[in-house]
């Protein structure tokens, strides 16, 4: 099993399948409107702007476990990512990552990679392969264009 065994469904209700990019690099990540991390989305979609025609595609994932900081409705949400972060990468329905309620693929993460590797808050990032594997975890604090996140990036587009 792998990543590409699983879909979320997008922001505006489609159906959006893990499978539909593979042999991409994908980098997924959870996000939230009212967190201090928030202006991450800017760097995203700055790695999403450099690397989306080599392959890269990034994918937020609003949540709401942490500290209830993405309260807002699905259509609230995608308004604030693009008139406050010009946001044009994709974005899934708002789910949960843990607990038992968390999407699929968290439950996934967590058999892949150990509960360790589960987000301990907003803007947790996972970097698959083009094989749907799972290659790196990155916490919060992690910028989205780190030097070392962006040579991986790199090296798996290769």
């Amino acid at each position: 099993m792998n990543a590409h065994n699983f879909q979320f469904r997008t922001i505006t209700g489609g159906e959006m399948p893990l499978s539909g990019y593979r042999d991409n690099v994908i980098l997924i990540v959870n996000t939230a409107s009212q967190c201090g991390f928030t202006p991450q989305y800017r760097d995203l979609e700055g790695l999403w702007e450099r690397y989306k025609g080599k392959g890269l595609t990034v994918i937020g994932v609003p949540c709401n476990d942490f500290g209830a900081q993405e309260p807002g409705s699905e259509s609230e949400i995608a308004e604030f990512c693009e008139v406050n972060y010009s946001v044009s990468f994709p974005m899934t329905a708002k789910e949960s990552v843990i607990g038992e309620d968390a999407h699929p693929f968290y439950k996934w993460v967590s058999d892949t990679a150990g509960e360790g590797a589960l987000p301990k808050w907003n803007f947790h990032k996972y970097l698959i392969a083009p094989d749907g594997s799972l290659v790196q975890s990155y916490p919060s604090t992690v910028s989205p264009l780190d030097e070392a996140l962006v040579k991986e990036v790199e090296a798996l587009l290769k």
